[in-house]
């Protein structure tokens, strides 16, 4: 007994020596020397290891760790588009005795000599980034670990479409593209992988390593949290900002600017698993122009294909494919159509063309293609995307079905799917470029390049429609997103705690890069079988949906949801829901601009707004629309008082226009069945437009502009962005903008209006409709000095949305309006209102 017991203690010394010396080789070395190659500077550790910073500009380095010193990658970025950011001139380190030292406008960066710890600091010295004491880099194998101080304060948004809270402290992500169907709200991997967050200490970190990379942020300790690579180059970008915007403006300068979507593509869509025939898509048609409910888009999923992935019409169910295009388009709608990144082997033709010319992912152990299992059309070959040759066979494929007048394409299950964590054998999978652990990450992302790439060299000068549900950063570059399978497929009418998560899903993906986004409205997931206890459900999804820029109601199988057949209420309910999207396009479209333009999401939290309101800063159910409106969607089943929080400020009930409340607290706000609590901010502008069937079905439609005038002495502002919404001059700043400042007096408001067209202009004999909306009548309204006249009749629609170029105002009462239209002749315009 004696012999056993000293056994298990030697053991026991023994290893804990071995894990402790172990430890110790594993942490970076001291570091007693560095060489510098422009704006590169590379320390070396004293047992080989590096770290180099490259200063990408004043505020950004990026900092990659090779315990090798190698310094290699076995890939070029797939994310990262234009290092150099800024001319950050002559870069020098200032050797003292303990530390390196290195300055730039905004930032001193320290590296200490005896272990290499980095620290960061802002130009006021204040520290904002560190390693974690001498844990900044470990290493086991190829394994590395970075270490990071996380402070007892300290906030972490990000990582793109995930589920769980908004902030992910005190939680752990893993980057490995999944397929998971109904997925909980609290499911962890998802369909993306975007690994960059951002943190309340005015920074953000964006780890560029493809690999199933981890993050914990505070799950190991409260002191620091963690980012790890299992293999690959260990580069991550660490970016300074002064508030959230700034630091996701930079990220998207690294990675690129987010492709704007065709103009049609803010309208409303319809899908459903089994559309797939084309007696089936007119009868849709017909039924939503008959009654009434505006849609752009109608989906075929991927049943419409003959085979996997031949791109031709399945026969049987389309017998005149060209001639349903034609049809649909006179009507106002687009058809996309679904694709898979898979050949068939069903597929005879197609897919001994295909492992012929060597264009399938191939399996290590045989050589041979890779033999995948796929949920439909039997055994698969996965093609592989990043064979250069592939790109224009894959483009004559897709193109057959655009030739034919379909516009455009969602990426479904490019995962691939059935490839999750459990899925082991994928590991043998072998790309041109790597093998699948290495690939699998950025396997959609190079599919998608592709998809976009092609349909621009076949269409010139078009915009293309491709939405993902599988990616990598930098996606924004060749896509849109969708936050794949949501819903209760065990129980739909129990779907509501997945439905509240997309709120966050939503907000996060917009933080990842993906600012033209959707979920499936009405949940992809479960069968439904009572439709009128599926409409309260059904009619807040829908009222929630119609905030996502890309609004797309969708289910699995032939479950259908379609507006109309969830009961007479429910239908009214989601068609004003719709006929809102269908008003907000002139404000929604502008932000599309900004976020092409600077990468910010539409669908805001509140933390991005308001990062200093705590209270906004734990607001999980809620969003900013833009940036003047916010939205408070009804989550929860039965509920009809709605308790939101609106930060600081006065809003104005944006339903009636009228009902003024005052921020920085909590009210109970009643929202039956037809009523989405929703609220612009005191000095704000809100350009709409008149119910449509359908994206610009009338071009010379009037722009109404409300305004909710500013404190006296303030201003209110905004400047309507339009363009074509077809072709790619966008690029090119072809456009026309219309500034609209309204500024507040001691007698009234003066309104400038200033139209800036380059290339562009909106249509001919369009009028502008000002709506004030304030608390008396005016005495008088006066347009560039002269009186113009009163309208009582004004207030009818039909006064409202017609062409007359006659300039008039008019009040109404009821409303608190004073309207004023006038013909936008594309001059500027000053109209003073007095006497209030």
């Amino acid at each position: 007994m004696k012999l056993i017991r000293y056994i298990v203690v030697w053991c026991t010394v023994f290893l804990s020596a071995f894990e402790a010396t172990a430890q110790q080789e594993a942490r970076p070395q001291g570091c007693s020397s560095y060489t510098i190659d422009g704006n590169v500077v590379t320390f070396h550790g004293d047992a080989g290891a590096k770290l180099q910073l490259k200063f990408n500009s004043s505020s950004m380095v990026r900092i990659w760790f090779d315990p090798t010193g190698e310094l290699k990658r076995s890939n070029p970025s797939f994310a990262v588009i234009k290092e150099e950011l800024e001319d950050v001139g002559k870069i020098s380190v200032n050797d003292e005795p303990s530390s390196y030292e290195i300055y730039t406008a905004k930032l001193r960066v320290r590296l200490h000599k005896k272990d290499m710890q980095l620290l960061i600091y802002d130009k006021w010295q204040k520290l904002i980034f560190s390693d974690y004491k001498d844990r900044g880099h470990e290493t086991e194998g190829t394994r590395i670990v970075a270490h990071k101080v996380l402070r007892n304060d300290e906030n972490i948004f990000g990582l793109g479409e995930k589920t769980g809270p908004l902030n992910r402290r005190g939680r752990a992500y893993k980057m490995w593209n999944s397929d998971r169907p109904c997925y909980s709200a609290q499911e962890d991997p998802l369909y993306k992988s975007i690994p960059f967050f951002m943190s309340s200490y005015n920074y953000g970190v964006f780890l560029d390593n493809t690999y199933k990379t981890e993050f914990k942020f505070g799950t190991e300790s409260d002191e620091f949290y963690s980012f790890e690579a299992p293999d690959g180059a260990f580069i991550y970008y660490f970016i300074y900002g002064k508030d959230y915007k700034d630091i996701q403006s930079q990220y998207i300068a690294l990675t690129g600017k987010p492709i704007m979507p065709p103009k049609w593509a803010f309208g409303f869509a319809q899908s459903r698993g089994l559309y797939t025939r084309q007696d089936q898509a007119l009868e849709i048609a017909t039924e939503f122009r008959k009654r009434q409910i505006p849609i752009d888009i109608i989906y075929q999923d991927i049943g419409w294909t003959q085979w996997l992935q031949d791109f031709e019409w399945r026969k049987g169910n389309y017998e005149n494919p060209k001639a349903m295009l034609k049809e649909l388009k006179r009507n106002g709608f687009k058809m996309i159509l679904s694709q898979d990144p898979v050949i068939s082997q069903a597929n005879k033709k197609q897919w001994q063309e295909a492992d012929a010319k060597g264009f399938l992912v191939k399996d290590s152990r045989t050589g041979k293609s890779y033999d995948m299992p796929w949920p439909w059309g039997g055994n698969c070959g996965v093609v592989d995307f990043t064979i250069p040759e592939v790109a224009d066979w894959w483009g004559e494929q897709q193109q057959k079905p655009l030739a034919d007048g379909a516009h455009g394409f969602w990426t479904d299950m490019g995962e691939p799917a059935w490839s999750n964590e459990e899925d082991a054998d994928r590991l043998y999978m072998q790309h041109h470029i790597g093998m699948h652990d290495e690939i699998h990450n950025v396997y959609g992302l190079t599919w998608d390049k592709v998809v976009k790439e092609q349909f621009e060299k076949h269409n010139p000068n078009k915009r293309v429609f491709q939405m993902t549900r599988a990616a990598y950063a930098g996606l924004q570059r060749y896509t849109f997103g969708w936050s794949g399978d949501s819903g209760n497929g065990a129980d739909v009418l129990q779907g509501w705690g997945q439905f509240a998560n997309q709120v966050a899903v939503g907000i996060s993906a917009g933080l990842g890069g993906i600012p033209f986004w959707t979920t499936d409205i009405s949940g992809y997931c479960g069968d439904i079988t009572d439709y009128p206890a599926m409409a309260e459900l059904y009619t807040r999804w829908m009222q929630f949906g119609i905030f996502n820029p890309l609004s797309r109601a969708h289910h699995e199988g032939d479950n259908a949801v379609e507006p109309w057949l969830f009961g007479e209420v429910a239908e009214k309910n989601a068609k004003a829901a719709i006929e809102l999207k269908y008003q907000l396009f002139p404000y929604l479209y502008t932000y599309g601009r900004q976020a092409y333009d600077t990468g910010l999401p539409i669908l805001r939290g509140l933390f991005m707004e308001y990062p200093d309101d705590e209270q906004a800063i734990k607001v999980e159910d809620q969003f900013i629309f833009g940036q003047e409106l916010l939205v408070a969607p009804v989550l929860k089943k039965g509920e009809r008082v709605k308790r939101l929080y609106l930060p600081e400020g006065e809003w104005i009930d944006f339903n009636d226009k009228k009902s003024v409340y005052f921020g920085g607290e909590r009210i109970a706000y009643r929202a039956p069945l037809n009523v989405i609590p929703m609220f612009v901010k005191k000095g704000s502008i809100v350009p709409m437009m008149p119910v449509m069937q359908y994206i610009h079905e009338r071009l010379d439609y009037p722009l109404h502009v409300h305004i909710f005038p500013n404190y006296e002495g303030e201003q209110a502002s905004f400047t309507v962005y339009e363009d074509d919404g077809e072709s790619l001059d966008y690029q090119k700043d072809v456009s026309s903008q219309t500034g609209f400042v309204c500024t507040t007096t001691d007698t009234g408001y003066t309104m400038e209006v200033t139209p800036r067209d380059n290339g562009y202009m909106p249509a001919k004999g369009r009028n502008i409709v000002l709506r004030f909306h304030i608390e008396q009548t005016p005495a008088a309204v006066k347009l560039d000095g002269k009186s113009i006249s009163n309208n009582p009749d004004l207030s009818t629609a039909e006064a409202l949305d017609g062409n007359s170029p006659e300039t008039v105002w008019s009040w109404n009462e009821e409303t608190g309006e004073c309207m004023v239209r006038f013909p936008d002749n594309r001059k500027k315009v000053t109209i003073q209102i007095n006497g209030i």
